[in-house]
């Protein structure tokens, strides 16, 4: 099922940063664990991706650096900062704000739907 992405774009920030919370992961990487971990729910396109990437950084959330990958090839690696870590639990109690609100409007109730 192809998700809205107004749906999809409230919640890449807080995506991104779990994955990166995890461990340091490069772009592909990125794209390709979220798409595994959502049963393809989440598909990125690099596209997409690297302009989120380049954001977070720019606002101090992640930082990059070069390593080299187990194959031996150069690749740019995204860690998250400190600060990133604390936007991550504003991010998670948001979510949860958000989630509840939505499944009492849809479910959460015998008259929604009536």
């Amino acid at each position: 099922m192809k998700i809205d992405k107004g749906l999809l774009g409230g919640s890449t920030l807080l995506l991104l940063l779990s994955l990166l919370a995890e461990s340091d992961r490069y772009g592909y990487e990125i794209i390709k664990e979220l798409e595994h971990r959502s049963d393809s729910t989440f598909q990125f396109k690099e596209g997409t991706l690297y302009p989120v990437l380049h954001k977070l950084e720019n606002n101090g959330y992640v930082r990059s650096y070069m390593a080299k990958g187990d194959a031996g090839k150069e690749r740019k690696y995204y860690q998250i900062t400190n600060q990133g870590k604390k936007q991550l639990v504003e991010e998670k109690k948001q979510w949860q704000i958000y989630s509840m609100a939505v499944n009492k409007v849809i479910g959460g109730d015998a008259h929604a739907f009536a």
